[in-house]
């Protein structure tokens, strides 16, 4: 049953667990129990639920295979069998089932047209400021637990994500999220790009690709997903988003779990009204630049 938004997410027995490119046999055993795919005969784009279970399981592993370790495993996680359940969300209405995606496309090639030349502007201070790629290319975890590659326009000095751990101790969030107000691995440039969200402009090519949505909730890195509470796995149950209830709530300024909980409240409630409330209200919110950093 899906855990209401509103229960106390510790009742739900917490783990810790990283991220590895493989996995050991008494790891593989553990994990298999502890993570599941609900599979239907109900087909979504033409595959049916059976066949699209049994992809989405590799990523957030729960088998190990011989002489091929997946791309990203979970070591062992002391979570009872069943509990964290990743359901994919589906389509009740005309919109989610396809005005949806039309909306996505459409908002994400006049976005990308509207901003080429704020993009190539972008692309020449970054190049000027400091050595490294104009993009940065990051894995996140998208729908039914599937990674991918998840663009921005690099905002930090090249190799920061190196330098994670020496900056662990400065974490101003609670939960997994790490983020810094101050961090010194950002470039003059790139706190600019930050608070006025321009580095998140190249998010619209994962959007053309299916990989994101305008609106739902923000996509995670492993290393989050690894550190879920079972009730929180929901949010990975629909595309993540651009912008979402979090965005135009204040961003930074929220706890983990009250983030959390408005990304559920999203995925329940989600329709085109939604929809175009959230990104009229994301405009205002990004030109306050409030929580961003």
């Amino acid at each position: 049953m899906e855990p209401d938004i509103l229960a106390t997410p510790g009742q739900h027995a917490t783990r810790h667990s990283t991220w590895s490119p493989h996995v050991s046999q008494e790891s593989a055993r553990a994990a298999s129990s502890v993570l599941s795919v609900a599979a239907s005969t109900e087909t979504v784009n033409g595959a049916s639920h059976a066949a699209q279970a049994r992809a989405i399981a590799t990523p957030l592993h729960l088998h190990g295979h011989a002489g091929a370790a997946p791309e990203w495993t979970i070591h062992a996680l002391p979570v009872p069998a069943g509990v964290a359940r990743i359901e994919l969300r589906e389509a009740g209405s005309i919109y989610l089932r396809c005005g949806k995606r039309a909306l996505d496309v459409l908002g994400a090639l006049v976005a990308l047209v509207a901003t080429a030349p704020l993009l190539a502007a972008t692309a020449l201070l970054i190049k000027l400021e400091s050595r490294g790629p104009v993009l940065y290319k990051s894995q996140r975890i998208g729908r039914g637990g599937r990674p991918f590659t998840f663009y921005k326009l690099r905002s930090m000095v090249d190799g920061a994500h190196q330098r994670r751990g020496d900056l662990a101790h400065l974490n101003e969030c609670d939960g997994p999220v790490f983020k810094i107000s101050r961090d010194p691995r950002v470039t003059r440039m790139g706190r600019f790009l930050r608070q006025t969200s321009i580095d998140e402009i190249p998010q619209f090519l994962n959007v053309l690709r299916g990989e994101m949505s305008l609106v739902g909730p923000r996509p995670p890195i492993p290393e989050e997903v690894a550190r879920y509470e079972p009730w929180q796995l929901k949010r990975l149950s629909v595309r993540p988003g651009i912008t979402c209830l979090w965005q135009i709530s204040g961003r930074s300024r929220i706890g983990f779990e009250e983030w959390m909980r408005l990304d559920l409240h999203y995925i329940r409630r989600q329709s085109l009204w939604m929809d175009v409330g959230i990104l009229l209200r994301t405009i205002p919110a990004v030109l306050s630049r409030d929580g961003a950093y």
